[in-house]
Protein backbone atom coordinates (compact mmCIF):
# COMPACT_ATOMS: atom_id res chain seq x y z
CA UNK A 1 0.00 0.00 0.00
CA UNK A 2 1.22 3.48 -0.84
CA UNK A 3 0.70 5.26 2.47
CA UNK A 4 2.82 8.27 1.52
CA UNK A 5 1.36 11.75 1.78
CA UNK A 6 2.78 12.31 -1.71
CA UNK A 7 -0.33 10.98 -3.46
CA UNK A 8 -1.84 12.00 -6.81
CA UNK A 9 -4.63 14.51 -6.30
CA UNK A 10 -8.16 14.43 -7.66
CA UNK A 11 -9.71 17.91 -7.57
CA UNK A 12 -13.48 18.18 -7.49
CA UNK A 13 -15.74 20.71 -9.15
CA UNK A 14 -17.16 23.49 -7.05
CA UNK A 15 -19.93 22.25 -4.74
CA UNK A 16 -19.24 18.57 -5.45
CA UNK A 17 -17.61 18.02 -2.07
CA UNK A 18 -20.97 18.08 -0.28
CA UNK A 19 -21.56 14.32 -0.52
CA UNK A 20 -18.09 13.58 0.87
CA UNK A 21 -18.67 15.96 3.75
CA UNK A 22 -21.70 13.75 4.50
CA UNK A 23 -19.39 10.69 4.33
CA UNK A 24 -20.82 9.15 1.18
CA UNK A 25 -18.03 6.82 -0.01
CA UNK A 26 -18.29 7.39 -3.76
CA UNK A 27 -16.94 10.16 -5.98
CA UNK A 28 -18.68 10.12 -9.35
CA UNK A 29 -16.76 10.89 -12.53
CA UNK A 30 -18.96 13.91 -13.24
CA UNK A 31 -17.74 15.55 -10.02
CA UNK A 32 -14.07 15.50 -11.05
CA UNK A 33 -12.59 18.82 -12.23
CA UNK A 34 -8.99 17.71 -12.77
CA UNK A 35 -6.63 14.80 -12.22
CA UNK A 36 -3.12 13.79 -13.28
CA UNK A 37 -2.68 12.48 -16.81
CA UNK A 38 -2.41 8.72 -17.27
CA UNK A 39 -3.32 7.95 -13.68
CA UNK A 40 -2.99 4.21 -13.05
CA UNK A 41 -6.32 2.58 -12.27
CA UNK A 42 -6.49 1.29 -8.70
CA UNK A 43 -4.00 3.89 -7.48
CA UNK A 44 -4.49 5.42 -4.04
CA UNK A 45 -5.32 9.12 -4.48
CA UNK A 46 -6.06 12.14 -2.34
CA UNK A 47 -9.35 13.90 -3.06
CA UNK A 48 -9.45 17.67 -2.62
CA UNK A 49 -12.19 20.26 -2.97
CA UNK A 50 -12.21 23.02 -5.58
CA UNK A 51 -10.51 25.28 -3.00
CA UNK A 52 -7.78 22.73 -2.20
CA UNK A 53 -9.19 21.36 1.08
CA UNK A 54 -8.27 17.72 1.73
CA UNK A 55 -11.41 15.59 1.78
CA UNK A 56 -9.82 12.16 2.15
CA UNK A 57 -8.16 9.30 0.30
CA UNK A 58 -9.48 6.48 -1.83
CA UNK A 59 -8.92 4.20 -4.82
CA UNK A 60 -9.13 5.69 -8.30
CA UNK A 61 -10.94 3.69 -10.96
CA UNK A 62 -12.29 4.15 -14.48
CA UNK A 63 -16.08 4.36 -14.72
CA UNK A 64 -19.04 6.25 -13.31
CA UNK A 65 -17.68 5.75 -9.77
CA UNK A 66 -14.29 7.46 -10.05
CA UNK A 67 -13.08 7.11 -6.44
CA UNK A 68 -14.11 4.76 -3.65
CA UNK A 69 -13.23 6.54 -0.42
CA UNK A 70 -11.29 4.66 2.24
CA UNK A 71 -10.82 7.44 4.77
CA UNK A 72 -12.22 10.95 5.19
CA UNK A 73 -10.22 14.00 6.16
CA UNK A 74 -6.91 12.15 5.94
CA UNK A 75 -4.03 13.03 3.64
CA UNK A 76 -2.81 9.41 3.50
CA UNK A 77 -3.45 5.98 4.98
CA UNK A 78 -1.36 4.80 7.90
CA UNK A 79 0.50 1.46 7.54
CA UNK A 80 -1.91 -0.47 9.80
CA UNK A 81 -5.04 0.70 7.98
CA UNK A 82 -6.26 -2.71 6.77
CA UNK A 83 -5.28 -4.46 10.00
CA UNK A 84 -7.34 -2.00 12.05
CA UNK A 85 -10.38 -1.99 9.74
CA UNK A 86 -10.48 -5.77 9.58
CA UNK A 87 -10.14 -6.04 13.36
CA UNK A 88 -13.06 -3.64 13.79
CA UNK A 89 -15.16 -5.74 11.42
CA UNK A 90 -14.25 -8.93 13.28
CA UNK A 91 -14.96 -7.38 16.69
CA UNK A 92 -18.43 -6.26 15.56
CA UNK A 93 -19.38 -9.77 14.42
CA UNK A 94 -18.04 -11.21 17.64
CA UNK A 95 -19.99 -8.71 19.73
CA UNK A 96 -23.19 -9.57 17.83
CA UNK A 97 -22.73 -13.25 18.69
CA UNK A 98 -22.31 -14.31 15.07
CA UNK A 99 -19.01 -16.14 15.65
CA UNK A 100 -19.56 -19.13 17.90
CA UNK A 101 -19.22 -22.91 17.95
CA UNK A 102 -22.56 -23.55 16.22
CA UNK A 103 -22.04 -20.78 13.65
CA UNK A 104 -18.59 -20.54 12.06
CA UNK A 105 -19.63 -18.89 8.78
CA UNK A 106 -20.14 -15.14 8.55
CA UNK A 107 -19.62 -12.22 6.23
CA UNK A 108 -16.56 -10.59 7.71
CA UNK A 109 -16.35 -7.57 5.39
CA UNK A 110 -19.30 -6.07 3.54
CA UNK A 111 -17.74 -3.34 1.42
CA UNK A 112 -19.04 0.13 2.19
CA UNK A 113 -20.91 -1.20 5.22
CA UNK A 114 -17.56 -1.92 6.85
CA UNK A 115 -15.87 1.20 5.43
CA UNK A 116 -13.85 -0.89 2.97
CA UNK A 117 -15.50 -0.12 -0.39
CA UNK A 118 -14.89 -2.70 -3.07
CA UNK A 119 -14.00 -5.53 -0.67
CA UNK A 120 -16.02 -8.59 0.35
CA UNK A 121 -14.74 -11.28 2.73
CA UNK A 122 -16.77 -14.30 3.81
CA UNK A 123 -15.49 -16.55 6.57
CA UNK A 124 -16.11 -20.31 6.49
CA UNK A 125 -14.49 -21.96 9.47
CA UNK A 126 -10.79 -21.16 9.25
CA UNK A 127 -10.88 -20.05 5.59
CA UNK A 128 -11.54 -16.47 4.52
CA UNK A 129 -12.85 -16.16 0.96
CA UNK A 130 -12.04 -12.73 -0.45
CA UNK A 131 -13.49 -10.91 -3.47
CA UNK A 132 -12.44 -7.57 -4.92
CA UNK A 133 -15.06 -5.43 -6.65
CA UNK A 134 -12.60 -2.65 -7.44
CA UNK A 135 -9.16 -2.52 -9.04
CA UNK A 136 -7.79 -0.82 -5.93
CA UNK A 137 -8.75 -3.69 -3.63
CA UNK A 138 -7.39 -6.14 -6.19
CA UNK A 139 -4.04 -4.37 -6.05
CA UNK A 140 -4.07 -4.56 -2.24
CA UNK A 141 -5.02 -8.26 -2.07
CA UNK A 142 -1.69 -9.44 -0.63
CA UNK A 143 -1.73 -6.87 2.17
CA UNK A 144 -5.37 -7.67 2.96
CA UNK A 145 -4.68 -11.41 3.04
CA UNK A 146 -1.81 -10.91 5.47
CA UNK A 147 -3.99 -8.73 7.71
CA UNK A 148 -6.77 -11.36 7.64
CA UNK A 149 -4.45 -14.09 8.97
CA UNK A 150 -3.73 -11.90 11.98
CA UNK A 151 -7.35 -12.34 13.07
CA UNK A 152 -8.24 -15.21 15.45
CA UNK A 153 -8.81 -18.58 13.81
CA UNK A 154 -8.10 -17.64 10.18
CA UNK A 155 -5.51 -19.96 8.66
CA UNK A 156 -6.14 -19.62 4.92
CA UNK A 157 -7.24 -16.93 2.48
CA UNK A 158 -8.79 -17.88 -0.85
CA UNK A 159 -9.04 -15.12 -3.46
CA UNK A 160 -11.91 -15.31 -5.96
CA UNK A 161 -12.45 -12.28 -8.15
CA UNK A 162 -12.88 -13.65 -11.67
CA UNK A 163 -16.53 -12.53 -11.75
CA UNK A 164 -16.29 -9.37 -9.62
CA UNK A 165 -13.45 -7.27 -11.04
CA UNK A 166 -14.49 -4.45 -13.42
CA UNK A 167 -14.29 -6.03 -16.87
CA UNK A 168 -13.05 -2.81 -18.48
CA UNK A 169 -9.93 -2.89 -16.31
CA UNK A 170 -8.45 -5.61 -18.51
CA UNK A 171 -7.10 -7.56 -15.54
CA UNK A 172 -6.45 -11.27 -15.69
CA UNK A 173 -8.80 -13.19 -13.38
CA UNK A 174 -7.10 -14.42 -10.24
CA UNK A 175 -8.50 -17.37 -8.31
CA UNK A 176 -6.52 -19.29 -5.74
CA UNK A 177 -5.08 -19.40 -2.25
CA UNK A 178 -3.08 -16.32 -1.30
CA UNK A 179 -2.14 -17.78 2.08
CA UNK A 180 -2.59 -21.21 3.61
CA UNK A 181 -3.77 -24.42 1.96
CA UNK A 182 -7.02 -25.98 0.86
CA UNK A 183 -9.18 -26.97 3.83
CA UNK A 184 -12.45 -28.79 4.37
CA UNK A 185 -15.24 -26.88 2.62
CA UNK A 186 -17.79 -27.45 5.37
CA UNK A 187 -19.44 -24.76 7.47
CA UNK A 188 -21.85 -24.64 10.41
CA UNK A 189 -24.73 -22.19 10.35
CA UNK A 190 -26.96 -22.09 13.43
CA UNK A 191 -26.06 -25.72 14.14
CA UNK A 192 -26.75 -26.95 10.59
CA UNK A 193 -24.03 -28.26 8.29
CA UNK A 194 -23.46 -27.03 4.74
CA UNK A 195 -21.04 -27.96 1.99
CA UNK A 196 -19.44 -24.75 0.68
CA UNK A 197 -18.05 -24.71 -2.85
CA UNK A 198 -16.03 -21.51 -2.83
CA UNK A 199 -13.94 -22.79 -5.76
CA UNK A 200 -16.76 -23.13 -8.30
CA UNK A 201 -19.94 -21.96 -6.56
CA UNK A 202 -21.77 -18.67 -6.98
CA UNK A 203 -20.43 -15.65 -5.08
CA UNK A 204 -18.21 -17.13 -2.34
CA UNK A 205 -20.13 -20.40 -2.30
CA UNK A 206 -23.05 -19.64 0.03
CA UNK A 207 -25.57 -16.84 0.54
CA UNK A 208 -24.88 -15.78 4.11
CA UNK A 209 -27.19 -12.76 3.83
CA UNK A 210 -30.26 -15.00 4.32
CA UNK A 211 -29.20 -16.54 7.66
CA UNK A 212 -31.77 -14.74 9.80
CA UNK A 213 -34.47 -15.17 7.17
CA UNK A 214 -33.83 -18.92 7.00
CA UNK A 215 -34.16 -19.06 10.79
CA UNK A 216 -37.48 -17.20 10.55
CA UNK A 217 -38.77 -19.68 7.98
CA UNK A 218 -37.89 -22.52 10.35
CA UNK A 219 -40.41 -21.09 12.82
CA UNK A 220 -43.19 -21.22 10.20
CA UNK A 221 -42.35 -24.63 8.71
CA UNK A 222 -43.86 -27.02 11.29
CA UNK A 223 -46.48 -29.28 9.72
CA UNK A 224 -46.39 -27.41 6.39
CA UNK A 225 -45.68 -28.55 2.86
CA UNK A 226 -42.83 -26.34 1.68
CA UNK A 227 -41.73 -25.38 -1.82
CA UNK A 228 -38.27 -23.81 -2.08
CA UNK A 229 -37.83 -22.19 -5.49
CA UNK A 230 -34.35 -21.24 -6.80
CA UNK A 231 -33.00 -23.43 -4.00
CA UNK A 232 -29.26 -23.23 -4.94
CA UNK A 233 -27.57 -24.83 -1.88
CA UNK A 234 -30.89 -25.74 -0.26
CA UNK A 235 -30.49 -23.45 2.74
CA UNK A 236 -34.20 -22.74 3.20
CA UNK A 237 -34.98 -26.43 2.64
CA UNK A 238 -32.62 -27.60 5.38
CA UNK A 239 -34.08 -25.10 7.87
CA UNK A 240 -37.62 -26.14 6.92
CA UNK A 241 -36.72 -29.76 7.57
CA UNK A 242 -35.40 -28.93 11.02
CA UNK A 243 -38.51 -26.85 11.66
CA UNK A 244 -40.69 -29.93 11.27
CA UNK A 245 -42.02 -29.47 7.75
CA UNK A 246 -44.31 -32.25 6.57
CA UNK A 247 -42.82 -32.18 3.06
CA UNK A 248 -40.13 -30.10 1.34
CA UNK A 249 -39.60 -29.80 -2.42
CA UNK A 250 -36.51 -27.95 -3.72
CA UNK A 251 -36.50 -26.61 -7.28
CA UNK A 252 -33.67 -25.09 -9.32
CA UNK A 253 -32.90 -24.97 -13.03
CA UNK A 254 -29.30 -26.02 -12.30
CA UNK A 255 -28.61 -29.73 -11.93
CA UNK A 256 -25.46 -28.83 -10.00
CA UNK A 257 -27.52 -26.80 -7.50
CA UNK A 258 -29.93 -29.71 -7.09
CA UNK A 259 -27.03 -32.06 -6.38
CA UNK A 260 -25.66 -29.63 -3.78
CA UNK A 261 -29.10 -29.26 -2.16
CA UNK A 262 -29.49 -33.02 -1.91
CA UNK A 263 -26.03 -33.32 -0.37
CA UNK A 264 -26.80 -30.67 2.25
CA UNK A 265 -30.14 -32.24 3.17
CA UNK A 266 -28.44 -35.65 3.44
CA UNK A 267 -25.69 -34.12 5.58
CA UNK A 268 -28.22 -33.00 8.19
CA UNK A 269 -31.13 -35.45 7.72
CA UNK A 270 -29.79 -38.76 6.52
CA UNK A 271 -32.21 -40.75 4.37
CA UNK A 272 -35.18 -38.49 5.20
CA UNK A 273 -38.04 -39.16 2.77
CA UNK A 274 -39.69 -35.79 3.42
CA UNK A 275 -37.38 -34.07 0.91
CA UNK A 276 -37.26 -34.20 -2.86
CA UNK A 277 -35.37 -32.04 -5.35
CA UNK A 278 -36.21 -31.25 -8.97
CA UNK A 279 -34.12 -29.64 -11.71
CA UNK A 280 -36.60 -27.52 -13.63
CA UNK A 281 -37.29 -23.93 -14.67
CA UNK A 282 -39.10 -22.12 -11.86
CA UNK A 283 -41.75 -20.47 -14.01
CA UNK A 284 -42.58 -23.77 -15.73
CA UNK A 285 -42.74 -25.64 -12.43
CA UNK A 286 -45.15 -23.10 -10.94
CA UNK A 287 -47.28 -23.09 -14.08
CA UNK A 288 -47.61 -26.90 -14.10
CA UNK A 289 -47.99 -27.24 -10.33
CA UNK A 290 -51.30 -28.36 -8.87
CA UNK A 291 -53.23 -25.58 -7.12
CA UNK A 292 -52.88 -25.71 -3.33
CA UNK A 293 -50.06 -28.25 -3.36
CA UNK A 294 -48.03 -26.16 -0.91
CA UNK A 295 -48.85 -23.91 2.02
CA UNK A 296 -45.38 -22.38 2.36
CA UNK A 297 -43.52 -21.14 -0.72
CA UNK A 298 -40.08 -19.51 -0.87
CA UNK A 299 -39.21 -17.31 -3.87
CA UNK A 300 -35.53 -16.34 -3.70
CA UNK A 301 -34.53 -15.78 -7.34
CA UNK A 302 -31.22 -14.46 -8.66
CA UNK A 303 -31.15 -10.75 -9.44
CA UNK A 304 -33.68 -10.07 -12.19
CA UNK A 305 -32.22 -6.55 -12.71
CA UNK A 306 -28.43 -6.28 -12.40
CA UNK A 307 -28.29 -2.72 -13.78
CA UNK A 308 -30.70 0.17 -14.28
CA UNK A 309 -31.19 -0.65 -17.94
CA UNK A 310 -32.78 -3.95 -16.90
CA UNK A 311 -35.03 -2.46 -14.20
CA UNK A 312 -38.29 -2.47 -16.18
CA UNK A 313 -37.94 -6.09 -17.28
CA UNK A 314 -36.73 -7.07 -13.82
CA UNK A 315 -39.83 -5.67 -12.12
CA UNK A 316 -41.99 -7.44 -14.70
CA UNK A 317 -40.21 -10.69 -13.80
CA UNK A 318 -40.87 -10.22 -10.07
CA UNK A 319 -44.52 -9.46 -10.79
CA UNK A 320 -45.01 -12.56 -12.95
CA UNK A 321 -43.20 -14.84 -10.52
CA UNK A 322 -45.19 -13.68 -7.51
CA UNK A 323 -48.47 -13.77 -9.45
CA UNK A 324 -47.96 -17.46 -10.13
CA UNK A 325 -47.22 -18.14 -6.48
CA UNK A 326 -50.34 -16.25 -5.37
CA UNK A 327 -52.43 -18.29 -7.82
CA UNK A 328 -51.05 -21.61 -6.59
CA UNK A 329 -50.50 -21.32 -2.85
CA UNK A 330 -52.97 -23.03 -0.54
CA UNK A 331 -55.46 -20.77 1.34
CA UNK A 332 -53.88 -19.66 4.61
CA UNK A 333 -50.42 -20.22 3.14
CA UNK A 334 -47.23 -18.28 3.81
CA UNK A 335 -45.10 -16.76 1.03
CA UNK A 336 -41.47 -15.72 1.58
CA UNK A 337 -40.55 -13.57 -1.42
CA UNK A 338 -37.26 -11.75 -2.09
CA UNK A 339 -35.35 -9.49 -4.44
CA UNK A 340 -31.56 -9.24 -4.29
CA UNK A 341 -31.39 -6.69 -7.14
CA UNK A 342 -29.64 -3.59 -5.82
CA UNK A 343 -31.28 -1.33 -8.42
CA UNK A 344 -34.75 -2.45 -7.30
CA UNK A 345 -35.85 -0.28 -4.38
CA UNK A 346 -37.96 -1.54 -1.50
CA UNK A 347 -40.91 0.50 -2.76
CA UNK A 348 -40.55 -0.79 -6.33
CA UNK A 349 -40.34 -4.40 -5.16
CA UNK A 350 -43.37 -4.01 -2.92
CA UNK A 351 -45.29 -2.40 -5.79
CA UNK A 352 -44.49 -5.39 -8.02
CA UNK A 353 -45.68 -7.83 -5.33
CA UNK A 354 -48.77 -5.65 -4.67
CA UNK A 355 -49.70 -5.78 -8.36
CA UNK A 356 -49.29 -9.54 -8.39
CA UNK A 357 -51.49 -9.88 -5.29
CA UNK A 358 -54.17 -7.62 -6.78
CA UNK A 359 -54.20 -9.70 -9.97
CA UNK A 360 -54.83 -12.84 -7.92
CA UNK A 361 -57.83 -11.28 -6.18
CA UNK A 362 -56.80 -12.87 -2.89
CA UNK A 363 -56.47 -11.23 0.51
CA UNK A 364 -52.81 -10.79 1.39
CA UNK A 365 -51.21 -9.48 4.58
CA UNK A 366 -47.61 -8.53 5.31
CA UNK A 367 -46.26 -10.37 8.36
CA UNK A 368 -42.59 -9.39 8.12
CA UNK A 369 -40.41 -7.03 6.10
CA UNK A 370 -36.95 -8.53 5.66
CA UNK A 371 -33.47 -7.48 4.66
CA UNK A 372 -29.92 -8.86 4.82
CA UNK A 373 -28.42 -10.04 8.10
CA UNK A 374 -26.39 -7.85 10.48
CA UNK A 375 -23.11 -9.18 9.12
CA UNK A 376 -24.08 -7.34 5.91
CA UNK A 377 -24.32 -3.89 7.54
CA UNK A 378 -25.45 -0.78 5.69
CA UNK A 379 -23.61 2.48 6.28
CA UNK A 380 -26.17 5.12 7.15
CA UNK A 381 -24.31 7.38 4.71
CA UNK A 382 -24.59 4.80 1.92
CA UNK A 383 -28.20 3.55 1.71
CA UNK A 384 -27.39 1.88 -1.62
CA UNK A 385 -25.85 -0.93 0.44
CA UNK A 386 -29.30 -2.26 1.39
CA UNK A 387 -29.76 -4.59 -1.56
CA UNK A 388 -31.82 -7.50 -0.17
CA UNK A 389 -35.55 -6.93 0.14
CA UNK A 390 -38.01 -9.49 1.43
CA UNK A 391 -41.63 -9.87 2.45
CA UNK A 392 -43.34 -12.62 4.40
CA UNK A 393 -46.97 -12.69 3.34
CA UNK A 394 -50.04 -14.55 4.56
CA UNK A 395 -52.44 -15.41 1.73
CA UNK A 396 -56.10 -16.11 2.44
Amino acid sequence: MNTSIDLPEIRLKRGKEESLLRFHPWVFSGAVASMPDELEEGRLVRVISSTGETLGVGHWQVGSIAVRMLDFGASALHPEFFTERLQQAYDMRKALGLLRADNDCVRLVHGEGDFLPGLVVDLYGSTAVMQAHSVGMHMERAAIAQALTELPGIGAVYYKSDTTLPFKAGLDPVNGYLLGNESEALAVENGLLFNIDWLRGQKTGFFLDQRENRALLERYAHGREVLNMFCYTGGFSVYAMRGGAKRVVSVDSSAKAIALTRANVELNFHDDSRHSAIAEDAFKYLADMQDGAFDLIVLDPPAFAKHRGALKNGLLGYRKLNARAFDKIRPGGILFTFSCSQVVSKDAFRAAVFTAAAQSGRKVRILHQLTQGPDHPVSIYHPEGEYLKGLVLQVE
